[in-house]
């Protein structure tokens, strides 16, 4: 069980160092912003967190002093949520509300944490077993102190999430939108280890014994603080995100339009104004010229596309309208291919109209169309 909360402390502390130096290296063109130095302030104090954390399920003594790695953490983290409030702030609030408001979260910080190290040491932390700062064991002291600790803990996340859901739609779907609603996940799940931690001691404290579910308290801390390195920093990486799983997504559509471009191609050489390539370093010219020529290809396949309806192929049962419409128009394709290498035209056939009367100028909408067929196409072959 030591194991498992150790590790959870090392994946806290790891993901907290990787957001603190993803964020350095924007120290040059940041460091005069307010809300960037409150960032980095809070990052480094997560870190401290952590890093205490894991010390603590190493060593009973720190600096020569019994616990004093768990009085660090806590006071590291009460001053951390404290620091994630003000970003908050910083990020939705400008003027006299901000500033009156950031004092006051500094002031409740400054006395919670005064109340923490005079609770640790009324009630001899540093003589106490560590186990003491895990359960409480039934001492009224050290149960105050943790349930005070808690109490720092999981205000600050009530707060936070009722606050991100207002400013993330009035921030919509920019960056910091993102990172607000990030933002109260994080608060949820830091939230549920405040509850699983309560549920620890007071159990604990009534002689129950709930066994590997106490581990539940260290899965959401990690769990919530990995979140949380990610709200702190998706507003530097999520564009670059968002512009690699685009080119992601028009790449695989690129390859799964290929068996159907490719047999278009074969029946209706003229289409392509290039000569095929492999190369996709220009992704998005090349997937415009392949749905370009694919509808090319396809209304030269007119004269050969039967209109008798002929099934919609052998779409699932439960499938949706859409996806049978995709297997029908496939296996048109199909057969109009075939069609046309046989010089066979069907008596009711469809030669005029234009590209399957869609809407052309919706290129997004047309190639998860297109798609559609081609999957379809490639499974009927």
């Amino acid at each position: 069980m030591n194991t498992i909360k150790t590790l959870c402390f090392v994946i806290a502390a790891l993901s907290s160092y990787a957001a603190l130096v993803y964020r350095l290296c924007q120290i040059r063109r940041s460091w005069r912003d307010n809300a960037y130095r409150a960032l980095v302030v809070t990052l480094l104090l997560q870190c401290l967190t952590f890093t205490m954390g894991a010390v603590a399920m190493g060593s009973e003594s720190f600096l020569g002093v019994g616990n004093l790695a768990i009085l660090v953490m806590h006071v590291s983290a009460v001053a951390f949520c404290v620091s994630a409030q003000i970003i908050l702030l910083r990020w939705a609030a400008t003027g006299e509300e901000a500033v009156w408001r950031t004092r006051s979260w500094l002031i409740t910080g400054v006395a919670l944490n005064a109340l923490l190290i005079a609770l640790f040491f009324v009630a001899d932390g540093p003589g106490r077993p560590a186990s003491d700062f895990n359960t409480g064991s039934g001492q009224p002291l050290v149960l105050t102190y943790l349930l005070v600790f808690i109490a720092s803990q999981a205000v600050p996340c009530v707060t936070i999430f009722r606050q991100c859901g207002p400013y993330a739609r009035m921030a919509g779907q920019t960056s910091l939108g993102q990172a607000l609603r990030l933002l109260s996940v994080t608060a949820v799940i830091l939230f549920l280890y405040c509850l699983a931690r309560t549920v620890n001691i007071l159990t604990a404290a009534s002689g129950l014994d709930i066994g590997a579910w106490q581990l539940a308290a260290s899965v959401f801390s990690a769990a919530g603080i990995v979140t949380l390195s990610l709200s702190l920093t998706i507003s530097s990486w999520g564009p670059s995100a968002g512009r690699l799983l685009e080119w992601w997504r028009n790449y695989r559509s690129y390859r799964v339009l290929y068996p159907l471009w490719r047999d278009l191609y074969e029946s209706s050489p003229d289409i392509v104004l290039e000569p095929p390539g492999a190369s996709v370093s220009d992704l998005d010219y090349r997937l415009h010229r392949r749905v370009i020529e694919i509808r090319d290809g396809w209304r030269d396949l007119r004269p050969y596309i039967d209109r008798a309806p002929n099934g919609a192929g052998p779409a699932h049962p439960e499938a949706s309208e859409e996806s049978r419409q995709a297997y029908a128009e496939a296996a048109q394709i199909r057969r109009a291919l075939d069609a046309k290498r046989t010089g066979t035209v069907p008596v009711d056939n469809k030669d005029a109209g234009d590209f399957e009367e869609r809407d052309t100028d919706n290129f997004t909408a047309e190639v998860t169309w297109l798609t559609k067929v081609a999957s379809a196409y490639r499974k009927l072959g």
